[in-house]
This record gives C-alpha cells, structure tokens and sequence, in this order.
C-alpha cells in the first residue's frame, strides 16, 4: 500500500540502509545469505521480528494485528520447536508523519538484517513501507512474510506493476519475500463484482499516487470491461491538499453513480470521500483493504460522518472470522486475551504469519535456526492447514487464497463481513 516509485530520497534510504548493514549483491541461488554470513542462528534462541506501522490511523489494524502475533507466540509458549523465541515488535511509522516512514522503514530492516538470531520478519503492512525493506532483507537473507501487501509489482510485472518490478527488489538474485494475502488483480476484480452487484455503471476513480493505490486504482481500469463496470476517470490526487470540491465537481460531471478511493486512511481518504458526497449524494461509496477500517468508516474514529456510512463497501483478504476452520477459537481465545470479539480482521492474519512462522521453524527441527532453510520451507509450502484454512505460495511468494471479503459497515460504525467474493477473471 504505497508510494510506487521511491524517488532519489528514498533511493538514498535503502542505498545508505544497504551500506549500515554491510551487504552486498555479491550472492545469489536459493538459500544465499550475501554478505551477512552464517544464515544459522547461534544457541537455542531464534529472533523473530514484525515491522508494522503502529501510530497514525493504520493503527487501527495493526495493533490488532500485533495482538494477533502475540497471541499465537504465547499459545506456542514462544517456542518453536526446540528453540527459544525472542519477539521485536517495530514500529515503522513515526509520530510526525502519522504513518509509515521510509527512513524508520529501512532502520526496522536494517536492525533485522544484522541480527544473526533473526530467522522470520513480518512485515510491512503498507506496500511502499515493502519497497523499502525487501531489498535490505533480501541481501541478508531474511524470510519476510507480509500480512497485509498487495500491490502487484511487489512479486510480479503483471498489469499494474511499475518497469523493473520485481526485480528491483531481489538484489541477490533470490525470493526472500511472501505475502499471506491475495494480490491486487485479484482485489481489483473483487471490488468490481461488488460495485456491479450494487448497482455501479459509471465509476468514478481517485488515488493516493502510491504503491498500493496507484496500483489498484490501474487495475480496476484494465479489469472493468471483464464486470461490466465503466471507470469514467482515475485521478491521483495530493493527500495533503486542503479538499478536494474540484475533483469532486468533475466527478459530478461525468455521470458518476459510483466512487472508489484506492489508498490509505492517512491520504486524504477522509476528505476526498465528504467532498464526493457532498456532490453526488446518491453514489455509492467503495474502497480496498486500505480504507475498510474504522479509522476511515466511523465518524467516532475520525471517520467519514455517519450519514454516508450505509454508503459505504470496502474488501479485505479476510471473510467472517467465525467461519474459518480456526476462526471461532481464534475469536474465543482473543477475547479472552484482550476483551473483545469483534477485533479487526487484520487480527487473524497477524496470528496466521505468526503460526506460519512458529510451525516452520519447528519442522525443521535443529536446523530450525537456519535463515536459508526457514526460506527454503517457506517457498516449498503448497497447501498446510492453518487457523485462515489451507494455503501455500506459488514460485512467487504469493498465496494460493483466491477470495476476497466485502464488508458494509456496522452499527458501531466499524467494517461489518458481508460476502465473500471469488474473482472468474483477472488480468494476466
């Protein structure tokens, strides 16, 4: 979920981040460590790590989703196998911007890389936060699995993907990187049966100009025509402007009934929707995993106000959390670890990463410290029972999971499940 071209500031992040670590580009094949050296933790300690924005609006997933991590570590007594686990948890973001930084971004990574305990990174949870960091894990080695990434360009040059995507992020010439969600051409195409069964034929279009929402907001073009939903314009907007009445107006203009925001809560989301409320009344109002939380559809959280919430639809890779084959549990023993039933979805795929960690650690037995081995299970895994139900990772270290949630929201003003969607089409 972010800034699709990283920019000679940010360049600079990744390039004086790479020179801290001491890596090079020097290694390459299945399993390489480049020049962090041994890929085998010391002693009967592994050190896992997570790297999520916990400040800003993002928050509003993320803590849940670290609450999720937590509770499978304490299920598992931080112990994988015959190893002693040791949990960082790092925060991305920083106060001042109110959501994930790429200096403090590459600093998170950084730490890990030079970790020579450090066997499993979870993270990022923004898809430009991803742009940052792979490339600084990939040179040491260091399993990442994201819980939340799904811009395309981050594993594939499918449609919606940037030139050199992916490559320029695997400078050691092997996959380090997996993502426990499905991709944007498949959320893309989930948004789009959603806006057709609610009735959309003219959807008008704005985006953060990053990763994740440049990126989808491209795909919902490319994947229209296979739903029969018409995108009468796809406007990046500046998520710092004041409003945004003059999009809007053009929006108004061309006979939009529908509107969808492809971003994040922090830019601009807020404000961009008012404004196309208050000039299209009637349009219904959609929006991707970046949005569907309640930080953006509960006026109580800063939100949109409450009279455009029945308005709203939003997806997230997850479904009804109670009908996953660990769903009940999971929801039963969350409760009782922090007092609520009903936490955000993210919850449950923070506790997916965790146990995918914890459970591939342990199969490995004593060379469950290896770095190069932990990676290598991971991309050999095709199809294991876990708590969201059976899943692997193809060569590309996206997840075979196909389906996406549609959400409405619910009396508490927060994302309420709806339906699940199954894509028949996407762009290949």
């Amino acid at each position: 979920m972010n800034a699709r071209k990283l920019g000679p500031a940010f360049a600079a992040v990744a390039i004086a981040a790479l020179a801290a670590a001491g890596c090079s580009s020097s290694s390459s094949g299945s399993g390489s460590t480049g020049a962090a050296g041994s890929s085998a933790a010391s002693g009967s300690t592994v050190d896992i790590y997570s790297s999520l924005p916990m400040q800003g609006s993002s928050s509003a997933q993320t803590i849940p989703l670290v609450n999720g991590i937590k509770l499978a570590l304490s299920q598992a007594h931080n112990k994988a196998g015959k190893f002693t686990v040791k949990y960082t948890e790092l925060d991305d973001s920083t106060a001042a911007a109110g959501k994930w930084d790429p200096t403090q971004t590459a600093a998170d990574a950084r730490q890990a890389a030079t970790d020579p305990n450090a066997v499993y990174y979870i993270g990022e949870f923004n898809s430009g936060a991803s742009e940052v960091s792979i490339p600084l894990l990939n040179q040491a080695g260091v399993p990442q699995v994201s819980p939340a990434n799904t811009y395309v360009g981050l594993t594939t040059n499918l449609p919606g993907s940037a030139p050199g995507e992916p490559q320029k992020y695997y400078p050691a010439g092997t996959r380090t990187y997996l993502r426990i969600v499905p991709i944007d051409s498949i959320q893309a195409a989930s948004d789009l049966m959603a806006m057709k069964q609610a009735g959309c034929t003219t959807v008008a279009v704005a985006n953060d100009k990053e990763a994740y929402g440049a990126g989808l907001a491209s795909l919902l073009q490319k994947e229209a025509g296979f739903y029969g939903v018409s995108i009468a314009s796809n406007v990046g907007i500046d998520p710092t402007a004041a409003n945004f009445r003059s999009t809007a107006s053009t929006f108004a203009s061309e006979g939009a009934n529908c509107f969808f925001f492809a971003g994040i809560v922090s830019n601009g989301a807020v404000q961009i929707t008012k404004d196309v409320h208050a000039a299209l009344p009637a349009a219904k109002i959609f929006g991707g995993d970046g949005v569907c939380t309640g930080s953006f559809t509960a006026a109580s959280q800063g939100g949109v106000p409450a009279a455009i919430a029945p308005l709203i639809e939003c997806t997230v890779a997850t479904q009804d959390l109670a009908a996953y084959p660990g769903g009940k549990q999971f929801l039963a023993d969350y409760k009782a670890a922090y007092g609520t039933a009903s936490p955000d979805p993210y919850a449950i795929y923070g506790y997916a990463a965790a146990e995918l960690g914890l459970q591939t650690i342990a199969k490995l037995g004593a060379d469950g410290n290896n770095k190069a081995d932990v990676l290598k299970a991971l991309f050999a895994l095709k199809s294991s029972p876990s708590v969201i139900g059976n899943f692997g990772f193809n060569a590309n270290g996206d997840t075979t999971l196909k389906s996406y949630g549609v959400y409405k929201v619910g009396k508490d003003g927060n994302p309420a499940f709806f339906e699940t969607v199954t894509p028949t089409k996407v762009v290949s």
